[in-house]
């Protein structure tokens, strides 16, 4: 698919304005966010809407989040390439593509059948490597690749899954929205030899994550 001729400009206003803008440093994560087309992780009817600062609906319930969100949660992993990331909620797949245009090695767990095969897809047609989407309840981690050197869970959560922590090496960071459905505080957790270290990093509104260790249906 051509991309069309105004949208280059419109990733960059988006960069300049929602990213760098918005505090984010990291020239890795800036670069990245120049470098994915947003608009190809929309419904095609939502393409002109991708450059703007708001999350987006993309089916299934499930939305993108706001390019601030995830210039901020990638921020947040302090990655230096070659890592390799768990990350839990696949949804339209842009943030598992970030992590992959800075160098990671990203297993990305979704629930969702019919929206992991829609992503995995447009991860062959943008020629992305280096992202396995393997499908499952993602509160539960996956246990055959770990340990990780960073875990990103792009859904909300009422505590930190403990096998997300327990997959996490030591000196790796966890970076989750925690809280009930409404509201949530994103935070940054570092497992260190003494035990682990919580950051909050700020108010955060996410879809809820759901499975055996985050919310079930009648959760609140």
């Amino acid at each position: 698919m051509r991309e069309p001729r105004d949208f280059p400009q419109a990733r960059e206003r988006m960069v300049q304005e929602e990213v760098i803008g918005r505090g984010i440093r990291d020239p890795r994560v800036i670069e990245a966010m120049r470098a994915v087309p947003r608009h190809r992780f929309v419904p095609e009817a939502l393409a002109r809407e991708a450059y703007g600062g708001s999350a987006l609906p993309i089916g299934e319930g499930q939305t993108i989040s706001a390019p601030q969100m995830v210039a901020l949660m990638t921020e947040a992993l302090r990655l230096q390439g070659g890592e390799k990331v768990l990350e839990v909620g696949t949804g339209s797949g842009y943030q598992a593509a970030i992590l992959a245009r800075m160098g990671c090695r990203v297993i990305t767990m979704e629930r969702r059948p019919e929206l992991a095969r829609r992503t995995q897809r447009l991860f062959q047609e943008l020629g992305l490597s280096g992202i396995v989407i393997k499908v499952g309840d993602g509160s539960l981690g996956y246990k055959e690749e770990a340990p990780y050197d960073r875990v990103i869970v792009t859904a909300a959560a009422p505590h930190v899954p403990s096998a997300l922590l327990e997959q996490l090496k030591e000196g790796g960071i966890l970076v989750i929205p925690e809280g009930n459905r409404l509201e949530q505080t994103l935070m940054r957790y570092t497992r260190e030899a003494e035990g682990v270290r919580a950051e909050a990093l700020g108010r955060c509104v996410f879809v809820p994550l759901v499975g055996k260790d985050a919310f079930g249906g009648g959760d609140v």
